[in-house]
């Protein structure tokens, strides 16, 4: 079969690799549509925990083409998409419901290969039927709902939060229309390009601001906000999303980081306002109830697609500088 390996940090290519026959328990994909996610650019440059060389790609949907033995709740032909997580169930956090820490953790297209190849093969617990009316392209936002699901679960928003918002790619987008459904009163959104910021505001913001005027309009805030959220990831934004907070603010780390990253924060600061830092990291048994908002249309993701791409043009998209007003490219297989 068809595959995109990335050999080493900065080494991709599509090559022929063999076909992932299922084991008792697993069932292999079809694969139709996976979304590019920032991870996996952080695999491509070596900045992530992955081995190599790896077949990325978490974000995926498809149709069951070969059942494994023991799998019965399936047929040959099913739409379905998949949580890629990778849990042992037995270790001490996977037994407290921080699966997510587990001391064994995997995930497909992470530490194993995953669906940016024709077939991919799954374990069958991980999988869930979609129905007709949901589109392999909505499917394949279901693993990105599960960790925007699983940092909602970690911020425990208060009805009324006033919240900052770094960040309006694809991901900010759908924290956009989270927030906004979790009870956010004001909810300020701060990106580089207008574009995705009027996006924003249709969809939930109730400003946007442009990176370049974000010191001038932060005087307009000047006890700043109950939470902030970092979807971007970029450790010079992080240092100074934190300076928002507000006494008693919740901040969320959303935004996957370089692991050799680091940024200062005032430790004093920290004590005498009485903030709270948290982090997000992907997804802690929130696939469900992610496809659940999906589904019942609670979460739009349609409008977040800016193009889907090749198998072939993936290699140079993973190198390529990013155009700042892309939001989620997925490749159609």
């Amino acid at each position: 079969m068809k595959a995109l390996v990335i050999e080493k940090p900065y080494e991709a290519s599509v090559k022929e690799v063999s076909y992932p026959n299922p084991g008792h328990g697993e069932v292999t994909i079809k694969v139709e549509n996976i979304g590019v996610c920032g991870t996996d650019v952080h695999i491509f440059k070596g900045e992530f925990l992955s081995p190599y060389p790896i077949i990325p790609g978490h974000e995926f949907s498809g149709t069951i083409y070969e059942i494994g033995e023991g799998v019965t709740a399936f047929e040959k032909g099913d739409r379905v998409t998949a949580d890629p997580s990778l849990f042992c169930g037995k270790c001490e956090y996977c037994l407290t419901n921080r699966g997510n820490h587990c001391l064994n953790w995997g995930a497909l297209g992470n530490t194993v290969d995953g669906s940016m190849a024709e077939y991919v093969k799954v374990p069958v617990d991980n999988v869930i039927k979609i129905p007709d009316t949901m589109s392999f392209q909505e499917a394949a936002f279901i693993e990105p709902m599960a960790c925007v699901v699983h940092g909602m679960n970690r911020l425990q928003l208060n009805v009324g939060d006033r919240v900052l918002l770094f960040g309006a790619g694809a991901m900010g987008q759908q924290l956009v229309q989270s927030l906004k459904m979790s009870g956010a009163s004001e909810l300020v959104i701060v990106d580089i390009a207008q574009e995705k910021l009027d996006l924003a505001l249709k969809w939930g913001a109730t400003k946007g601001v442009l990176s370049e005027n974000l010191e001038s309009e932060m005087k307009n805030y000047p006890n700043g906000f109950d939470v902030v959220v970092d979807a971007t990831g970029i450790p010079s934004v992080i240092e100074t999303a934190i300076d928002y907070l507000g006494p008693y603010g919740k901040y969320l780390q959303f935004g996957v980081t370089p692991d050799d990253a680091k940024i200062t924060v005032n430790p004093f600061k920290l004590y005498h306002k009485d903030w709270t830092l948290l982090g997000s990291m992907a997804i802690n048994h929130t696939f469900l109830p992610a496809y659940h908002w999906v589904k019942e249309g609670r979460i739009q993701v349609n409008h977040l697609i800016s193009k889907e791409i090749s198998l072939e043009d993936t290699v140079s998209f993973l190198k390529e500088r990013r155009d700042p007003n892309l939001l989620k490219v997925q490749i159609k297989i």
